[in-house]
């Protein structure tokens, strides 16, 4: 279990203060109908799905992950895990950001691209079903850099976790109550958030990051990142995987060189979520 997932569970509201916004949340989602819930199987959107599942029936409720380089394989195995666990209504659907020059060169309105890419596979789906698009973004990230938000508002996409005032914390603490085994899950991105900015996001890039991560989730690390540098891998861990990183460095340079890294270092400050973006505003990356 992540210890920063557990104490930024600790700082949710109260039990009492979680039901009125479970109310609120299925309050917001009854009064949409029918709805086409954006899957990556994260914290956010697997609670998302869950619930409007619940509170609409299943056959209300359409839940589409999006398929591309960007989405590490372990994430599309778990989304298809949890709509056999729980009895959603899911289907894949391929996206198509790479081919997007704008997204490709990895400037900071990528998000932006990527979600619009999102929203214009959603958004037939959603027709078709006479639906709203809905996406689990949560209170918190209505204050980091994350454009695609915007792209997702003007097509119509609808966020009921944040008019329901949910907070991240809050989405773990009601997921851990409502029995979801994703209560703790670590924080995913796609996978180009592991390039600086102005770094070519091209397939084979994404397969290397992708490669790296799995090799180091099968040696047991969760919670991480592979920062990509050209031939070199910056790693971030949680605090108390770096040491573990550095006692066991043999086989964390063999699962990071396999995946065709030359260099292997772990960052010392460690997992930190949205850690590129401080290049945007001037601060070291």
């Amino acid at each position: 279990m992540s210890s920063e997932v557990t104490a930024r569970a600790g700082e949710a509201a109260t039990s009492s203060e979680l039901e009125v916004k479970l109310d609120a949340l299925g309050a917001e989602i009854a009064a949409l109908k029918r709805v086409v819930v954006a899957f990556s199987g994260g914290a956010d959107s697997a609670f998302l799905a869950k619930v409007a599942t619940d509170a609409l029936g299943r056959e209300h409720v359409l839940c589409v992950t999006a398929v591309s380089a960007s989405l590490a394989p372990e994430e599309l195995d778990d989304c298809a895990a949890l709509a056999g666990e729980w009895g959603l209504r899911w289907v894949q659907v391929a996206t198509d950001e790479l081919d997007r020059p704008a997204y490709a060169a990895n400037g900071a309105d990528r998000c932006y691209w990527c979600k619009a890419s999102l929203l214009d596979a959603l958004g037939p789906l959603a027709e078709a079903q006479r639906a709203v698009v809905v996406l689990g973004v949560n209170v918190d990230d209505l204050g980091d850099h994350r454009p695609g938000q915007a792209a997702a508002a003007e097509r119509g996409a609808r966020f009921p976790l944040v008019a329901a005032g949910f907070t991240k914390a809050e989405v773990r603490a009601a997921s851990r109550t409502l029995g979801l085994r994703t209560w703790d899950k670590p924080a995913a991105a796609c996978l180009a958030s592991r390039l600086p900015y102005g770094t070519p996001v091209t397939l084979g890039t994404l397969a290397q990051v992708a490669a790296a991560e799995s090799g180091l989730r099968r040696l047991g690390f969760a919670q991480l990142r592979v920062r990509h540098y050209g031939e070199l891998a910056r790693i971030e861990l949680e605090g108390d995987d770096i040491g573990r990183a550095v006692a066991q460095r043999a086989a964390v340079v063999e699962a990071v060189r396999a995946a065709g890294y030359r260099y292997v270092t772990v960052d010392l400050e460690g997992f930190r979520s949205g850690n590129l973006n401080a290049a945007l505003d001037g601060r070291r990356p």
